[in-house]
């Protein structure tokens, strides 16, 4: 059974004092590809040692978080073109708006979203979507920007049944992870009328871990807890769980 965590910080300072005891936990347990999104550029040279380190593992992607736009952003910008320009990644990720932390930065939050789905289709990548507080102004730019080369994942999907349909009408997969294991989560009360073609797997790890991990920290091997709720809700084994979603990433990551 292979299993793909779609999203997950294995770089995280989190997991300074036992990252590869984490990591050989979670292909223990059958999660042999981990996909990597990026934050800054203050990350990229332990992101690029955790590719030297499990090379057959660990897929980057490279882009500029949308917390982490600020008044320096063109900056950050520059350096993900560089490193596209330089080599290969997976997809143009994270990126998308959050106003959950600061809303005055919306116009530049904006600004980056949109700059970075240009220089996805440019590379012809998917593009992974961070999104918290922010459905109307997400859909706004994906609107603005929609076409047949624009495709990825809406990771870590917490929205209603109405905003899951509407976000795959913009050839974007749902990016589950530990919220679906949630009491309050919500989305586990209508996800099984979204076919299965349309969900991927995810931890986030170090953050957001399932039911009973939660509020500690997360890792991608907890992902099992994830596959057992799917299994559940879509009445269906664990091992079809793991080999569609594992089939769904490759159609959005290539590989």
């Amino acid at each position: 059974m292979i299993i793909t965590d779609t999203h997950t910080h294995l770089y995280s300072e989190a997991f300074d004092e036992d990252r590869n005891e984490m990591i050989n936990r979670a292909i223990d347990r059958g999660v042999s590809r981990f996909f990597i999104p990026a934050i800054d550029s203050s990350y990229t040279d332990a992101m690029l040692q955790l590719e030297k380190d499990y090379p057959e593992y660990v897929f980057l992607m490279m882009g500029l978080h949308p917390t982490h736009v600020k008044d320096n952003y063109k900056e950050e910008l520059k350096h993900v073109e560089e490193m596209f320009a330089k080599r290969n990644f997976y997809a143009v990720g994270e990126i998308g708006i959050d106003l959950y932390w600061d809303k005055s930065t919306l116009d530049i939050q904006k600004k980056a979203f949109k700059y970075q789905i240009q220089l996805a289709k440019k590379y012809k990548l998917p593009i992974v979507i961070h999104c918290r507080d922010a459905f109307n102004e997400i859909f706004e730019v994906l609107e603005e920007e929609k076409s047949d080369d624009l495709y990825g994942i809406f990771h870590c999907f917490t929205g209603t049944l109405e905003q899951a349909h509407k976000a795959i009408s913009y050839n974007m997969k749902l990016g589950i992870g530990g919220v679906v294991t949630f009491k309050n989560g919500k989305i586990d009360q209508f996800l099984y009328h979204i076919d299965l073609n349309h969900i991927v797997l995810e931890t986030d790890s170090p953050y957001l871990a399932p039911v009973p991990y939660r509020g500690k920290r997360n890792e991608s091997g907890y992902i099992i807890k994830v596959l057992e709720k799917l299994s559940e809700l879509y009445n269906v084994s664990l091992e079809n769980v793991a080999e569609r979603t594992t089939q769904n990433s490759k159609a959005i990551f290539k590989i």
